[in-house]
């Protein structure tokens, strides 16, 4: 692959951009062991995951598609164009954002979306059939939520969820596929849907009403105590395996 094919297809600007990067020396290369600024927009690289490269000081290795993990912070919003907060996509560096694909909208995008006011793990990726294992209510991947409430929790609410409750916008019951009292006003509650306000929605269909809300897992992945609310990392082959999905 040529240099700034790689430098392109990993989200570094326009081809023109791209080029220019090379020929201005803010792209450095392993070669021959030693790190080396390149300015041949048009030479041969061999990508592999092992093989790193350097922009602008920052250093990447190639992935032929992007999966990330992302710790949502409160106060953010899951849209590239934000209403009233900002975007996680404001936390993730501009070749993530710029990711070519052939459908209208670049960059990685959001595994469905958690609430403004709503924290924890939050899935991205530019590979489409990544979004739709991980989204789609066929495939019934769990995801946990710490639940903490303004009343105290009683046997009859968490029995209900397990039930299942009716939403307005819905005739069929919609049931948790587990739910756990942790204390007096935390639950841990387990969903295989998406729908909207879910959480909130099935407190509030039970007569309680949620104070806090975080993401801790998504299928067999948790989130990494040590990514702090704002990071990401790139998932690994043992993360993708935890949610039931191989590349």
């Amino acid at each position: 692959m040529e240099l700034q094919e790689l430098l392109y297809c990993q989200g570094f600007g326009t081809r023109r951009v791209c080029v220019g990067l090379v020929q201005k020396g803010l792209v450095r290369l392993p070669i021959d062991g030693v790190w080396q600024t390149c300015q041949d927009p048009w030479r041969e690289i061999d990508v592999a995951p092992d093989k790193p490269f350097e922009v602008q000081g920052m250093s990447w290795i190639y992935r032929a598609r992007a999966h990330l993990m992302l710790h949502k912070p409160a106060g953010t919003e899951c849209s590239r164009k934000p209403s009233a907060w900002p975007s996680i996509y404001s936390l993730l560096p501009a070749p993530l954002r710029q990711r070519p694909q052939k459908s209208a909208v670049d960059g990685v995008q959001a595994v469905g979306r958690l609430d403004q006011d709503t924290t924890g793990l939050l899935l991205l990726s530019d590979d489409g059939q990544f979004i739709h294992r991980m989204a789609s209510p066929r495939h019934h991947v769990p995801k946990r939520y710490q639940v903490h409430t303004v009343d105290a929790l009683t046997p009859y609410q968490t029995d209900q969820l397990m039930a299942g409750v009716v939403l307005d916008d819905d005739p069929l019951p919609v049931r948790a596929a587990a739910c756990e009292t942790l204390g007096s006003h935390h639950l841990a509650l387990t969903l295989t849907e998406g729908k909207y306000h879910q959480v909130k929605r099935m407190l509030a269909a039970v007569g309680n009403r949620v104070a806090r809300l975080h993401r801790s897992a998504i299928g067999g992945l948790q989130l990494p105590s040590d990514l702090l609310p704002g990071q990401w990392r790139w998932l690994s082959a043992c993360d993708l395996l935890q949610v039931g999905y191989s590349t």
